[in-house]
C-alpha cells in the first residue's frame, strides 16, 4: 500500500547578500571588458593587425566567463515570479551560451583572414607600436578586473574561476605586446598573422569549456562536479530507505543546484528521514535546493511494487 506522499524542501538564501554585494565588482569588469573588445576591434581595423582583432575576441572569452559568474551571482539576488519560480539563474547561462557561440563563429574568421595574410601578405605589416599600446592596455585591464574580482565571499566557485581566467588572459596579451614588439622591431609581416592563429587557439580552447559548460546548464544536465551515481547510493543507504527512483540533479543557475527523488521507505522508518537527507546532500554534494517525496509502505515486501 503506497500512502500519501510527504515533500520537504530545503531552499539556501544565505547566499543572496553575497552575490548583492559582488555585483558591482562583476557590473565593471565587465564594462571594463567590453570597453577594451571595442577598442582593440577599432583599431585592429584601422591599421589591419589581426593580432589585435584576435586578441578583441580572446577578452571578448572574458564577457562570456563573467557574464556567467556575474549573471549568477546578480540574478540569483531576484526573486521569482508566479511563472518564473525558479527565478532568473539560467539567463547568465543563456548570455554565456551566446556568446560563445558567436566567438566561435568569429574564430573562423579570424582563421580565415591570417592564412590569407599568410599566403599573400600585405605590403606592410600593422604598427607595431600601436599594437604594443592597445595590448598592453589589455593587458592592465585584465590585471585590474581580477584583483577587482579577488575579494568576495570564499566560496564563489565562479568568482575563483572568473580571477583564473582574467589573469591567463593577461599573460596572452602580453604576447600580443611581444609580438608588436617584434614587429616594432623586425618589420617582419608573419608575425601579426601567426601571432593571431596562436591567439585563436587559446580562445577556442577557453571558449570550449564554457561553451560545454553552459550547453549542460541550458539542457540542465548534472553538473559534473555532482557524482550522480555515488548521490543514489548515498540515498539509498540511510536508514530505512528500500528503493530510490525518479532521481533527478539539475542546476537552477550558475551556482545552485536543485535535486529531486521519490525514496521508498516503510511507515516506522521515517522519523528523521527528511532531515538526514536535506543536511546530507549539502554537505556532502553542495545540493542545497531538495526536494524529496516518500512513499510510505506498510511493509518491506511491498517496496519493489512501489518502486515500479
Amino acid at each position: 500500500m503506497v500512502h500519501p506522499s510527504l515533500h520537504d524542501h530545503a531552499h539556501p538564501h544565505d547566499h543572496h547578500s553575497h552575490g548583492a554585494a559582488a555585483g558591482w565588482r562583476y557590473g565593471l569588469a565587465i564594462g571594463l571588458n567590453i570597453g577594451i573588445v571595442v577598442l582593440q576591434l577599432v583599431v585592429g581595423l584601422a591599421v589591419g593587425s589581426t593580432a589585435l582583432l584576435a586578441d578583441a575576441g580572446h577578452n571578448l572569452s572574458d564577457v562570456a566567463g563573467l557574464l556567467l559568474a556575474g549573471g549568477a551571482a546578480w540574478l540569483m539576488t531576484r526573486s521569482g515570479s508566479a511563472r518564473r519560480t525558479y527565478g532568473f539563474g539560467k539567463a547568465g547561462v543563456l548570455a554565456a551560451l551566446a556568446n560563445s557561440l558567436l566567438l566561435v563563429f568569429a574564430c573562423g574568421a579570424l582563421v580565415f583572414e591570417a592564412v590569407a595574410r599568410l599566403l599573400d601578405p600585405p605590403t606592410a605589416p600593422p604598427p607595431g607600436l600601436t599594437v604594443m599600446l592597445v595590448a598592453s592596455l589589455a593587458v592592465a585591464i585584465n590585471l585590474g578586473s581580477g584583483w577587482l574580482l579577488m575579494g568576495g565571499h570564499p566560496d564563489d566557485v565562479n568568482r575563483r574561476a572568473a580571477v583564473v581566467h582574467l589573469f591567463g588572459d593577461a599573460a596572452v596579451s602580453g604576447a600580443v605586446v611581444l609580438a608588436g614588439l617584434v614587429i616594432a622591431l623586425t618589420g617582419a609581416r608573419w608575425v601579426d598573422p601567426i601571432a593571431s592563429l596562436g591567439i585563436v587557439a587559446v580562445i577556442l580552447a577557453t571558449t570550449w569549456r564554457i561553451l560545454v559548460q553552459s550547453l549542460d546548464m541550458a539542457l540542465d544536465a548534472a553538473p559534473r562536479s555532482i557524482d550522480v551515481a555515488a548521490v543514489r547510493t548515498w540515498l539509498a543507504a540511510q536508514p530505512g530507505v528500500t528503493t530510490v527512483h525518479d532521481l533527478h540533479i539539475w542546476p537552477i543557475s550558475a551556482t545552485e543546484t536543485a535535486l529531486t527523488a521519490h525514496l521508498v521507505v516503510p511507515v516506522a522508518a521515517q522519523d528523521g528521514l527528511l532531515e538526514r537527507v536535506n543536511e546530507g546532500l549539502k554537505s556532502r554534494f553542495s545540493i542545497g535546493h531538495v526536494t524529496v517525496q516518500v512513499e510510505q509502505t506498510d511493509c518491506d515486501a511491498h517496496c519493489d511494487e512501489a518502486a515500479s
